[in-house]
């Protein structure tokens, strides 16, 4: 039993577990805010703009009645545009984390280029070769060691 929780406490501690819960978390308060922000800043002059209508009001209805079943497609349809924001949002987060992710990687590139020498002496001549030289240039010997 000790051996497990301390195999669980490793798992949750580390780095990916706890990024990934503080993603949750920053996500779905994203979210609610980006609901409010379709339902209460785009929505409203947007159905301003189509004649003073509600969109989370428009619905098919499948009955009479004050109970009768209905389609909600206003609602539908702030959903998809709360998605379409959060998935633009995601979009943009995930192209700067690659771009920088990007230059990140040619910098160190070019770190590597210059730290990493491109010639190498002869042992038996001490002639300048080429770092992947197998036989001297200069004096042919076999450099395969």
């Amino acid at each position: 039993m000790k051996k497990i929780l301390e195999e669980f406490k490793k798992f949750a501690l580390k780095g990916n577990v706890l990024d990934m819960a503080i993603g949750i978390i920053i996500g779905a308060n994203f979210s609610k805010i980006v609901d409010s922000l379709v339902k209460d800043v785009i929505m409203p002059p947007l159905g301003m703009l189509l004649g003073h209508m509600d969109f989370s009001n428009l619905k098919i209805a499948l009955g009479s009645g004050k109970d009768a079943a209905s389609i909600n497609y206003g609602l539908f349809l702030n959903t998809v545009i709360s998605f379409i924001i959060v998935a633009f949002a995601v979009f943009l987060l995930v192209k700067t984390v690659n771009t920088m992710r990007d230059k990140m990687e040619k910098k160190e590139k070019k770190e590597e280029a210059k730290a990493a020498p491109s010639t190498k002496k002869c042992a038996y001549c001490c002639s300048d070769i080429p770092v992947k030289a197998v036989k001297c240039p200069y004096c042919t010997a076999d450099l395969k060691k």
